[in-house]
């Protein structure tokens, strides 16, 4: 990334903060589209990553043949890691959307920068300024509003609730994992063990489960395929090559945004009209996130 930075021209700002809100905007149409496919929670998870490495792992393959080769054990143990959080994290989350509402599942699950900054403090002993301390804070409290909002509404959301905090947690323990790793590789070369091993788990839980791939409808299908291309390949990669031109707090907490494009378009799609509790908890968990991120 760094290498076609220095070598290709630099695009302008307009371009840039264009690509970023290209991926907020792509990555928001998610909980839609898997809400409107008529598949099970492990088949959808199983097509976003399964059509994404089609497309991924040939370019990691081409650009970063040599650089994957020389990885050690210890690192090749990191990627298997990342993908396995990376396959729990659509797991959890996919699931969570059939028990609660879009703007609560969307909302929890991208509170992980929180969790990202509670793992580092635990694991990779990095310390937490007062900002961070108070960010938490705030983003947990967010999440038992939102919790004590949908307990009126029964056990089925409660559970949503807490298969999208599982998510978060997945995915938090996905960027940990794969730090050191992304610093090593390209962004293709990191993407392609770690898409394609998430793809392969997947895969193998479908089938111990004995999950159906396959006998939907053509409509079923082509969400199946717009979830893969649109915000998987479109939205993560936008945000990824903006990355290479902005901070990460900065694309971080672009993301924030992604639960008020989730719920604008559940509500005009799904008709889905977000509880108060929801929307003043979510925006203490969008407000701490922010705290938390803005000076790191």
């Amino acid at each position: 990334m760094r290498l076609l930075t220095q070598t290709k021209k630099r695009p302008t700002a307009l371009m840039v903060y264009a690509g970023l809100a290209l991926g907020v905007s792509a990555v928001s149409s998610a909980a839609v589209l898997i809400r409107l496919a008529d598949a099970p929670a492990l088949t959808i998870a199983a097509y976003r990553l399964v059509l994404a490495s089609i497309v991924v792992v040939p370019i990691g393959l081409a650009t970063d043949w040599s650089a994957l080769c020389s990885l050690t054990l210890k690192q090749w143990g990191l990627a298997a890691v990342s993908a396995a959080c990376l396959a729990a994290h659509f797991a959890f989350w996919i699931t969570s959307l059939e028990h609660t509402s879009v703007a609560s599942s969307v909302i929890i699950v991208t509170s992980n920068p929180i969790l990202v900054a509670i793992g580092s403090r635990l694991i990779l002993r990095e310390r937490s300024s007062p900002a961070v301390v108070l960010g938490i804070g705030m983003a947990l409290f967010g999440g038992l509003v939102i919790t004590v909002g949908d307990w009126d509404l029964g056990d089925r959301r409660l559970y949503g609730d807490f298969l999208a905090f599982l998510g978060a947690a997945a995915v938090a323990g996905y960027y940990i994992a794969g730090r050191s790793l992304r610093e090593r590789l390209s962004l293709f070369g990191y993407i392609t063990p770690v898409y394609g091993g998430a793809a392969i788990i997947l895969l193998v839980v479908v089938f111990v489960t004995d999950t159906s791939m396959t006998g939907f409808s053509l409509e079923t299908y082509g969400y199946l395929a717009f979830i893969g291309l649109v915000p998987q390949l479109v939205g993560h990669s936008s945000l990824n090559w903006s990355l290479g031109y902005l901070p990460a707090t900065l694309v971080s907490t672009a993301v924030m945004a992604e639960p008020i494009g989730a719920t604008l378009l559940a509500w005009a799609i799904l008709d889905e009209t977000p509880p108060v509790a929801t929307v003043a908890g979510g925006a203490l968990v969008l407000l701490g996130v922010y705290i938390a991120l803005r000076k790191r």
